[in-house]
């Protein structure tokens, strides 16, 4: 669940109403604030760090100039009656070439995790903007992009990590609040809608179009999905024995988010942890001021290999419990998140690396596609990009299997983060160009 990683871009470069709101509430999507334009991005530069990073391959050349455009837009919070709001990215392509003219269709796109509570995507400097302007809007699509619940300019109090729900509602307030924003900075929409989302934001994308598609059909003209290395069997994956990488990170962000929810998931906070780690676990996650790697370096949450990480973070009864007990509190909450046992409407890739480490697909893309499968249900095509990371990426195109060597270290620390996105990108385009 790592967010997309191109660290070296910074040198390079309102129809509904709320629920249960009165008159005096925002509409969903509404924009609290004008529309800002913070940069404008041309083809030259775009074209210049695609291709220093390797990715013009993938992305294709820049057609159009891409201005990126603040949002800040009204959506509820996670529990009942809770008004709040979100901030975001709408890409607006720009320029004289065809691609550039006439209205364009629209990607809505969910980011992937972080830890960074002031992280936007309404920043060229961000790895994943970066990604969508080369991938999309220099090709022509306008985008819009959530930063979801309690980051960057959202007021909310907390993030509900990977909560279906209110992820669901982050991306398509988004989606009303860039035909809003359209007119005024100078994007024509076509009407068209694709949803695409990479990591958490594959858990995003799906809870968008399942409830898009259930509930507002008419509203949302959703053509296509392309939902990306994704959590999506969030209770099968509670009973994996083996560690996850970066589990420090993402098990205690769901399970304190999950506790704010629905208030049951454990009533002693020290059941589940350990100390130190207990005394600050509920709150630190996004963080004001912390980034993955020093969470770990100042002692907020324990290093090492994924398994002593695990170890030293969970208590062992609390482990136990969820990988045995179906009834776990944890696993019911689990149950409530999981996107199995829906039906789309439109078009829908899933795309994963088998290698990846943080979220195998072996665990959550085939037990999806599986369940689609086993109801008769045709419009989904699952790919497997690790043949694509391995050649480009692996030692001798293949992936390291000296766990102690620095090559291992490497290749499966950047596997979710860097390597997989790209390939997944380029797959979700060609059924998007597809439909558009």
């Amino acid at each position: 669940m790592l967010p997309f990683r191109l660290t070296c871009i910074a040198a390079s470069l309102l129809a509904l109403s709320a629920c249960g709101g009165g008159s005096d509430e925002p509409g969903r999507g509404a924009l609290l604030e004008p529309p800002a334009t913070v940069a404008t991005l041309s083809a030259a530069q775009i074209n210049e760090t695609s291709a220093s990073l390797g990715l013009q391959p993938l992305s294709g050349t820049a057609q159009c100039d891409v201005k990126v455009v603040a949002l800040h837009y009204a959506t509820p919070g996670a529990r009942a009656g809770e008004h709040s709001d979100a901030s975001g990215v709408l890409l607006v392509p720009a320029g004289s070439a065809a691609a550039c003219t006439g209205p364009a269709a629209l990607v809505a796109y969910a980011p992937g995790t972080s830890v960074e509570k002031p992280r936007t995507l309404a920043n060229p400097q961000n790895g994943e903007t970066f990604l969508l302007a080369a991938m999309y809007a220099a090709q022509g699509y306008a985008v819009v992009a959530t930063d979801y619940l309690g980051y960057a300019k959202s007021s909310y109090s907390f993030h509900p990590y990977l909560h279906a729900d209110s992820e669901a509602s982050s991306v398509l307030d988004a989606i009303r609040a860039a035909r809003t924003a359209a007119s005024s900075v100078g994007a024509s929409l076509s009407g068209k809608t694709m949803l695409a989302g990479y990591s958490q934001g594959g858990h995003s994308s799906a809870a968008a179009q399942r409830a898009a598609e259930r509930d507002a059909p008419a509203e949302f003209n959703i053509v296509a999905a392309a939902h990306m290395a994704g959590p999506y069997n969030l209770s099968g994956s509670l009973r994996v024995p083996e560690a996850i990488a970066g589990i420090q990170f993402f098990v205690p962000f769901f399970i304190t988010a999950w506790q704010k929810i629905y208030g049951d998931v454990y009533t002693d906070v020290r059941s589940v942890f350990k100390d130190p780690y207990a005394a600050t676990i509920e709150n630190l996650l996004p963080s004001p001021t912390l980034t993955y790697t020093t969470l770990v370096t100042t002692g907020k949450l324990p290093g090492g290999t994924p398994t002593q990480a695990r170890d030293a973070l969970f208590q062992p009864a609390f482990i136990t419990g969820i990988q045995t007990d179906p009834n776990h509190p944890l696993a019911i909450a689990a149950r409530r998140n999981d996107l199995l046992g829906w039906t789309p409407r439109a078009k829908v890739l899933l795309c994963g690396g088998a290698g990846d480490p943080t979220i195998p697909p072996a665990v959550h893309q085939n037990v999806l596609k599986a369940d689609f499968d086993a109801r008769g249900i045709t419009n989904v095509v699952s790919v497997d990009v690790d043949a694509q990371v391995q050649a480009t990426f692996g030692p001798g195109g293949a992936a390291p299997t000296d766990p102690t060597s620095a090559d291992y270290a490497t290749y499966y620390g950047n596997y979710h983060g860097s390597y997989e996105p790209p390939f997944c990108h380029a797959y979700a385009k060609a059924l998007f160009d597809s439909v558009k």
